[in-house]
């Protein structure tokens, strides 16, 4: 089993010095609404490569009216094993160097690592935001980018080619608005796009199988079946990569004057989107209710969830924000329930203690408040400051 067993945060979104020790695998936090409960876990998202799970700029995440500055560090152990130290922020804060603070760097063991993929190859986090709620009627944008990070916790390389797809596609549309008539560059850089593209679209493919397959921790939960919309993606299910990346490469050529017009890229990975259904009565789940909206995308996590316990020697944090909105009382114990079993570390967040009553000497109870972290009363844990 993983443990956090510290988690320090300067001048990061409300907190100014915060040194929090959960000695429990699990962690309930509560608090009123701006207590700070979900900058905790946007900082332990943020752990992880990417921006976190609020998508927020890092210029957005310095404590307001500090030096403009911020650091996320933890010490992380498996059982078995050494505990090893991650940390990340801009460059000044929290022994991270100095330079401009604007820059984010990423600090493992105190040593910078050589890419992203070595830190994703150590932590995954997953998380569950109430935003999410909107997952399955909002664009497909955001689908993508739920997709992508589910991904690239069980593959960690993935991070890597979503990056290298995506500087490609920026250089391909730069070029194409101010230097169209160059064939030979843009020819280039349609060779990256093409090959990052299909590179993309075989991990989700795939993983979009393994998930649709994976076992469920819970029967409270639907299993939700994925289909990934992505041409690219269908050619892969008949042809080889090189053919793929082919054809893409002829497409993406023939497209240029289109692309011209419409100051971006008309095919590639970032084209992708992903359809939810229910998979035992076939209900897309845009047309779901919200509490079965809920129960479909918890259902995802949890499997998620197992399927990487099951694949990996490191199991991905599980991040709640307000996971018990829209649930039932049945369904809220069954999640607990489902949390207490997975190898994981998970972190919920919630105004209503009472809530979580079921998960009493199971998880440490927190409150949060005043950019500090306190032990609730009667959670039976030591506390932390």
């Amino acid at each position: 089993m993983p443990r956090l067993e510290r988690l320090t945060l300067t001048d990061f979104r409300n907190y100014t010095a915060l040194a929090w020790r959960p000695e429990q695998r699990i962690s309930v936090i509560t608090g009123p609404n701006g207590s700070g409960k979900t900058n905790l876990l946007e900082a332990v998202s943020l752990l992880a490569p990417g921006r976190g799970l609020r998508g927020a700029r890092i210029a957005e995440l310095a404590r307001h009216g500090g030096g403009g500055r911020w650091a996320v560090a933890a010490r992380l152990r498996a059982d078995g094993e050494a505990p090893f130290d991650l940390g990340t922020g801009t460059l000044g804060a929290n022994a991270l160097g100095s330079g401009p603070a604007d820059r984010r760097v990423f600090r493992l063991d105190g040593a910078a690592p050589r890419t992203q993929a070595d830190i994703a190859a150590r932590f995954g986090a997953v998380w569950l935001t109430p935003q999410m709620d909107g997952l399955f009627r909002e664009s497909g944008s955001g689908r993508r980018r739920f997709l992508d990070r589910l991904v690239w916790a069980l593959e960690p390389a993935h991070a890597r080619a979503a990056a290298a797809h995506e500087t490609a596609v920026a250089s391909r549309n730069r070029l194409l608005a101010t230097h169209p008539g160059d064939a030979a560059w843009l020819a280039g850089l349609e060779e990256s796009v093409a090959r990052h593209a299909v590179a993309l679209a075989a991990a989700r493919r795939a993983f979009v199988a393994q998930l649709n397959t994976a076992p469920l921790p819970s029967t409270a939960f639907p299993r939700a079946r994925l289909a990934l919309l992505d041409p690219i993606a269908d050619r892969l299910a008949e042809h080889p990569a090189l053919a793929v990346e082919g054809w893409l490469r002829d497409s993406l050529a023939a497209s240029r004057a289109a692309d011209v017009a419409s100051g971006a890229t008309s095919i590639g990975a970032h084209r992708a989107d992903v359809a939810f259904a229910d998979d035992a009565t076939g209900l897309p789940a845009a047309l779901a209710s919200t509490g079965q909206q809920k129960a479909l995308l918890l259902g995802i996590i949890l499997a998620h969830a197992t399927l990487i316990a099951e694949a990996r020697a490191t199991p991905p944090v599980l991040l709640l924000d307000e996971p018990a909105v829209h649930l039932d009382a049945a369904r809220r114990e069954a999640l607990f329930a489902a949390l207490a079993a997975l190898p994981c570390v998970a972190l919920l967040t919630g105004t209503d203690a009472d809530v979580f009553a079921p998960l009493a000497g199971v998880a440490g109870f927190w409150r949060a408040g005043a950019g500090e972290m306190k032990q609730a009363p009667g959670a039976g844990v030591r506390s932390g400051t």
